[in-house]
């Protein structure tokens, strides 16, 4: 694919909380001049706290993200499509264009999260995801341009 413009990339998870927030920052923060990121839900429920707080000890503020249904955002041609839980694979919606879809499923931190005794130890599940995604992201451009 050449392009002159930006690409557009969409992550997508059930809840768009999370998991598509960590990666839509990212995206933004590392390829924000080659490429537009956004991120959308199946059942958007609003950004995670803990998830924003684990982003901003990597230096990337995603509290102002919005937590949208992918239907929001039909009318913007997506170059690539990840999706990064089963649910959204499962569920995602078809793309029209040349929209290439791919799956890259994250555990969910706030499900791992639960059984924590500690805020802390809740905040490690949410880091060891956040890197995860991290190190995906490097290799983001190698997608768009196989």
């Amino acid at each position: 694919m050449t392009h002159s413009t930006k690409y557009n990339v969409l992550f997508l998870c059930t809840g768009a909380s999370c998991r598509s927030q960590m990666a839509r920052g990212f995206a933004q923060a590392r390829w924000g001049d080659r490429m537009e990121a956004y991120c959308a839900g199946t059942k958007p429920r609003g950004v995670n706290p803990l998830a924003v707080r684990v982003m901003a000890e990597a230096g990337v503020d995603i509290s102002g993200s919005p937590s949208l249904h992918v239907d929001a955002l039909s009318h913007i041609p997506f170059d690539l499509v990840v999706t990064v839980c089963g649910g959204a694979a499962e569920g995602c919606p078809v793309f029209h264009g040349s929209a290439k879809v791919t799956h890259r499923p994250f555990d969910d931190p706030p499900q791992l999260a639960r059984g924590a005794k500690t805020e802390e130890e809740a905040l490690a599940h949410y880091r060891r995801v956040r890197d995860e995604i991290g190190v995906f992201i490097e290799m983001l451009p190698h997608l768009l341009n196989p």
